[in-house]
């Protein structure tokens, strides 16, 4: 490595971040490759965001999963009603 160089950290990018939503919603996030953590800068966190296809199903599936658990509740709270 050069002077003029400095040392990747390996996170940073100019045109991607990485998806909070599937931050907060995937348990297996920090697992995921990097680049199919990231979407690109100027989008908001929805999975057509995501910078490659693995990032985007993962995306989908945490999005049905949510969507799942929150029609459990509701028939759970329905039922005890």
């Amino acid at each position: 490595m050069d002077l003029f160089h400095r040392k990747s950290q390996g996170e940073d990018t100019r045109i991607g971040r990485e998806c909070q939503f599937c931050y907060r919603m995937d348990p297996e996030f920090s697992r995921r490759d990097l680049i199919d953590r990231l979407i690109y800068a100027k989008m908001d966190d929805i999975a057509a965001g995501h910078m490659t296809e693995e990032g985007y199903i993962r995306h989908r599936i945490a999005e049905l999963k949510g969507k799942q658990a929150a029609n459990s509740e509701r028939e759970n709270f329905q039922k005890s009603a």
